[in-house]
């Protein structure tokens, strides 16, 4: 009888060191949550998603690579059929290129929503763009550019790892019977 005693004893002392290591772990977690400013992060990458089109609209290279990771684990998807860009190697060539072509961009940024994961490592964004260019010397203008991407947080700065956009299709209206 003293052993089962003792057994249920060890036992309880057990379960209630490990119920208290488990809160105290929780209290952590809530900890690291609460200390995320997540207005403070979502107005960074808002600033930084600002910066991405005044750099493009001034064909500000080194603004843009400042805001882009510069690996080979990134991705673009653009607007052609063609156009999916992964390493920085390709998206840097394209966009030097889209600076050669284009002249006087201008681009105005709505409807901009922007999620955190918990700890605030991973953002993901939504907005849409308006994009005014001019092109062999033409005045071109895309409105409602649906642009989205992915963010991480490396080093302590957001950092842009993928990015796609595209075109609103205005489908052709066919009359049935």
């Amino acid at each position: 009888m003293k052993k089962i005693v003792g057994l249920l004893l060890v036992l309880s002392s057990f379960f209630l060191i490990t119920s208290c290591v488990n809160e105290k772990s929780h209290d952590n977690d809530m900890d690291k949550k609460a200390a995320v400013d997540v207005t403070r992060e979502k107005l960074e990458i808002s600033q930084l998603l600002d910066n991405l089109a005044a750099a493009t609209e001034s064909g500000n290279f080194e603004m843009i690579e400042n805001i882009w990771w510069t690996s080979e684990d990134v991705l673009l998807i653009g607007t052609d059929n063609d156009q999916k860009l992964e390493g920085w190697e390709e998206i840097s060539e394209a966009i030097k290129k889209q600076f050669r072509t284009f002249g006087e961009t201008l681009i105005s940024i709505t409807d901009q929503t922007i999620w955190l994961n918990d700890d605030a490592t991973i953002a993901w964004f939504a907005e849409e763009l308006n994009y005014n260019f001019v092109f062999e010397e033409k005045a071109m203008t895309y409105e409602g550019i649906r642009f989205t991407g992915v963010m991480r947080k490396i080093d302590g700065k957001w950092r842009l790892v993928q990015q796609h956009m595209s075109i609103p299709a205005i489908p052709e209206m066919v009359k049935t019977k």
